[in-house]
């Protein structure tokens, strides 16, 4: 019984000591932890894959634009204008990018600055958009006592897409044959020969203010809501000139009413060649409207490249160009960093007019 007891006891000291070796071999395994520490270095990994997603802006623009809506397009002018025209035109070609409706609204008012303003007061989600139009835009926040409730800086531009250059008309039947006789009876007789615009600060009113500059031409200017009842004045004899666009007259001058003495560009009308630009004649003015698209500042940046993107194969699209040229504009493409440095060279050169017709309204 003894000697039993002795094997037994034998046996469990073999058996712990046996255990107890294997236990003391645990701490070789912390030998090894490197693995573990090098698969800790890897788990930062993890978040460097997951940027993207946690880049907010795109992911929302992955969701616009929603095909259950549409977005309004707001036109600061009355329907059948030129402006109008511009954008029923425009917005099927965007509607094709985009893939869902767009709706245009007319919101004229206070020589465009109630579109302007209703435009840039709505929400910034990408689902109200209107013109811009230079120079009224500009010259409309440039006047304080517009008190306009908007700035460059309300507006988050997309692209240019159009110019209707300016020009000076007078009817056929006139004794004027070239600008320069206009010029010089305007010189001899000031404020006698009417000239009409489209609204203060417009882009007649100003290439009114730029004629009186440079050559020292004075004319009475004469206020019409739009260009239709200023052909009418003209052809009536209610005014002797006409300060407008050469969109606006490619009938009576086709049907031999109106004689254009001078085109405002830089460069000759393709619809017009035989008539000479201001600068070759002599006279340093250039004049016109230009036509932009732009969204309320605010707006995700990820729904900006969006609407850059369907505009800019919109406006540079063949069946945009083709129609604008059909309708005597000029296609003119922008993206949005060319637009956003016309727009600050344009308000630098309107500024000095601007306040000189501020501080004496009865220059003209």
């Amino acid at each position: 019984m003894k000697r039993f007891l002795v094997l037994a006891l034998a046996l469990s000291l073999s058996v712990g000591l046996l255990l107890s070796g294997c236990s003391q071999s645990a701490p070789t395994a912390p030998t090894q932890p490197p693995a573990k520490p090098a698969d800790a270095t890897k788990a930062p990994a993890a978040p460097t894959q997951a940027a993207p997603a946690a880049q907010a802006a795109p992911t929302k623009a992955a969701g616009y634009p929603d095909k259950g809506r549409a977005i309004t397009f707001i036109v600061q002018y009355a329907a059948g204008g030129g402006s109008d025209i511009a954008a029923r035109v425009l917005a099927p070609n965007m509607e094709k990018q985009l893939g869902m409706n767009i709706q245009v609204a007319d919101k004229p008012g206070a020589g465009g600055q109630v579109g302007f303003t209703d435009m840039v007061l709505s929400k910034p989600d990408g689902y109200t958009m209107g013109w811009v139009v230079q120079p009224t835009v500009i010259t409309t926040y440039l006047d304080p006592t517009r008190q306009a409730a908007f700035s460059r800086k309300s507006f988050e531009l997309i692209g240019m897409h159009d110019t209707d250059p300016g020009i000076i008309a007078v009817r056929s039947d006139s004794p004027w044959k070239t600008i320069k006789e206009l010029i010089e009876d305007a010189k001899a007789n000031p404020n006698k020969l009417r000239a009409c615009i489209s609204g203060i600060l417009s882009d007649d009113h100003m290439a009114i203010l730029k004629t009186l500059k440079e050559t020292g031409a004075k004319f009475a200017p004469v206020n019409f809501d739009s260009s239709a009842p200023a052909v009418t004045a003209l052809l009536g004899g209610h005014i002797e000139v006409y300060y407008g666009n050469q969109s606006e007259v490619t009938s009576q001058v086709k049907g031999g009413q109106f004689r254009i003495l001078a085109i405002m560009d830089k460069q000759r009308s393709k619809y017009y060649p035989d008539v000479p630009t201001m600068i070759e004649s002599g006279y340093n003015i250039e004049s016109g409207v230009h036509h932009g698209l732009a969204v309320p500042a605010g707006t995700p940046a990820g729904i900006v490249d969006a609407l850059t993107t369907a505009h800019k194969a919109a406006a540079t699209s063949p069946e945009f160009i083709q129609k604008m040229q059909e309708l005597i504009y000029v296609p003119l493409y922008m993206d949005k960093k060319q637009y956003e440095d016309f727009w600050v060279k344009y308000e630098a050169d309107a500024k000095p007019f601007v306040d000189d017709y501020l501080k004496n309204p009865d220059i003209k």
